[in-house]
């Protein structure tokens, strides 16, 4: 594993030749044990650079040619009635992944985005995983009212996808004061106000005593102003030891969320740790809107 001053050396810049765009698919496959008909095809990945979309990767300079270690593609989209970046891919290697190169990559991907007059990132994760869960709402500031259920198919051939695809559709307001105290690391107070919320409410999905998720009641749940879900503090090791209770989590968080979406609430923030230890992390969902949680919007 590299040292964490060897981020001084990994160098973010965008994808502009050929080679550089030829290097995606090493890093799609070994990230995500993709087959090669599931990665991005090089004749596509070279028509949408040339058309404007942004690749950006983070290159190791130790070697006599610039080794792709991580990259961020997004492409142009349309939604609510303006134009969009949508973030398809965000990949690091494995023995990179400490130095923060996927927060570096981001940002990049959102001076980008900003230069080109776009005000709004999408893109979409698994809400089972907590480590992103955390990246997306904790550092980065983002906002969800979307929840996708197998959004890429019932299952792919990456190792990732075996407990169904199901997606948070996530926005990122560019411009907006949330992302930008996200983004220099003045998140502890919305921590802070997160934690006391929870400890207020009675979860829509909590753990049970033997570790399966249990449902409250939905009317009671939704007639409130907040909720909250709780997930497991790694899915990946619940999906290697006992696939069937992966699926429990997945069927039991897919209700819940698509329930309160459609109630009206909005997934606001998330907390990894949530009684006072490392383990399971919970959702803060609120009633209202993207536009009245970021009025910057």
């Amino acid at each position: 594993m590299m040292s964490r001053g060897g981020a001084q050396q990994i160098g973010i810049r965008d994808l502009t030749t050929i080679d550089d765009l030829s290097q995606l698919k090493a890093v799609e496959k070994e990230v995500w044990g993709m087959a090669d008909e599931d990665t991005l095809p090089l004749t596509l990945a070279i028509a949408c650079k040339a058309a404007g979309n942004i690749f950006v990767g983070a290159f190791d300079k130790d070697n006599d040619k610039d080794k792709l270690v991580g990259f961020a593609f997004g492409f142009l989209g349309r939604e609510h009635g303006q134009t969009t970046i949508h973030s398809h891919m965000l990949a690091v290697l494995d023995a990179y992944r400490h130095l923060d190169l996927g927060s570096r990559l981001k940002q990049a991907q959102r001076e980008r985005a900003v230069a080109m007059g776009v005000h709004e990132m999408t893109w979409t994760y698994d809400p089972l995983q907590s480590r992103n869960a955390h990246f997306n709402f904790s550092k980065l500031g983002v906002v969800s009212d979307t929840y996708k259920v197998d959004f890429y198919g019932p299952e792919t051939s990456s190792m990732l996808h075996r407990n169904g695809t199901d997606r948070l559709w996530v926005r990122w307001m560019l411009n907006s004061r949330r992302v930008r105290d996200r983004l220099a690391g003045k998140s502890t107070n919305a921590r802070a106000e997160t934690l006391d919320a929870m400890r207020l409410l009675a979860p829509l999905v909590s753990f049970d005593p033997s570790g399966k998720p249990g449902r409250a009641d939905l009317a009671e749940s939704l007639a409130r102003l907040r909720v909250s879900i709780e997930i497991p503090g790694d899915i990946l090791e619940v999906e290697r030891t006992d696939m069937g209770l992966a699926r429990e989590w997945r069927d039991a968080t897919q209700w819940a969320f698509r329930e309160a979406v459609n109630a009206g609430f909005v997934v606001a923030e998330f907390c990894r740790s949530i009684r006072g230890q490392q383990g399971p992390g919970a959702y803060l969902l609120q009633r209202g809107t993207v536009s009245e949680l970021i009025p910057e919007v």
